[in-house]
């Protein structure tokens, strides 16, 4: 089954969005065109010269509607966008959930949400494909981050590995207990398939790193420097995301460090059932330079 990344697609108009420039300009000439045809009618009128005035009344007004304009062209747009289920958000989001028979959870987030409704339509199919399970792991609770459902080999058994927002990401046994029921429940599954229900994998990687501080630094930035790097992995952490040497380098280099070297240079790779979780950071302060 191939899912379409809606990301990828243009955005959609139902009336052009003009730049505001171009408008200002349009309703100039268009200003112009009838003061000239009135001077055709009433020789006396004088030539219209002050145009290019800030003070002048029609550029004031002229500058005023091409605002109004161009803000109503994109909200006409936004709009419609609205009733297009990626661009949709808040209640917008909620009725076009429900017309997939996909209800939002207590305290779920748009973003969760849409990737639910996403999965219960690519899940639809009799085959039973992953996206089902998935959807059904999310939706048992809102602590499940994520699921990867997989077999070994051609056994009928299903795994299903649960990455979560507790504490790295390891599923508690409540949480589990949950899923686990969500995806046994009747008419979850096929009938030929056995689900086991399991934490995702939690892979520990232990970094290290020679570190330089820019001589008005205090040695505070070193402990700084890991905090930022453990909190940015926080967000980025996922099942199947490698830690890549590069990354984590990149996150120690705060306000007030000169230059971090890895001394444990190996990318940490995760498979589509691990969650890496960083272990011990080991930063040697070598000294102070420009």
């Amino acid at each position: 089954m191939t899912t379409i990344d809606l990301n990828t697609l243009p955005k959609p108009q139902v009336i052009q969005e003009i730049d505001y420039e171009a408008i200002v300009e349009r309703q100039k000439q268009t200003f112009l065109g009838k003061w000239a045809a009135k001077r055709v009618l009433y020789p006396d009128l004088p030539m219209y010269s002050v145009e290019d005035l800030l003070t002048d009344p029609f550029t004031i007004d002229n500058e005023a509607e091409s605002t109004r304009e161009m803000i109503l062209r994109a909200e006409i747009n936004d709009v419609f966008r609205a009733t297009l289920l990626y661009f949709a958000r808040g209640g917008n989001l909620d009725h076009l959930a429900a017309q997939n028979d996909v209800v939002r959870l207590p305290g779920e987030l748009d973003d969760r949400l849409l990737t639910r409704v996403l999965l219960a339509i690519t899940g639809r199919s009799t085959g039973g494909p992953k996206e089902r399970y998935q959807y059904l792991a999310m939706t048992a609770d809102l602590r499940v981050e994520w699921a990867e459902p997989y077999r070994i080999g051609r056994s009928p058994v299903i795994y299903v590995a649960i990455f979560s927002t507790e504490v790295d990401g390891v599923a508690s046994p409540d949480l589990l207990t949950k899923v686990r029921a969500a995806l046994n429940a009747a008419g979850a599954q096929l009938v030929n398939d056995t689900i086991i229900v399991q934490a995702a994998v939690r892979k520990v990687a232990n970094l290290a790193a020679d570190i330089w501080l820019l001589p008005d630094a205090d040695e505070a930035t070193v402990a700084r420097a890991e905090a930022n790097l453990r909190s940015a992995w926080e967000i980025e952490q996922k099942l199947g995301r490698d830690l890549v040497t590069a990354w984590w380098v990149s996150r120690l280099m705060i306000s007030g460090v000169h230059k971090v070297t890895p001394t444990s240079t190996a990318d940490e790779t995760a498979q589509p059932t691990e969650a890496i979780s960083i272990g011990t950071v080991a930063l040697t302060l070598k000294g102070r330079a420009y």
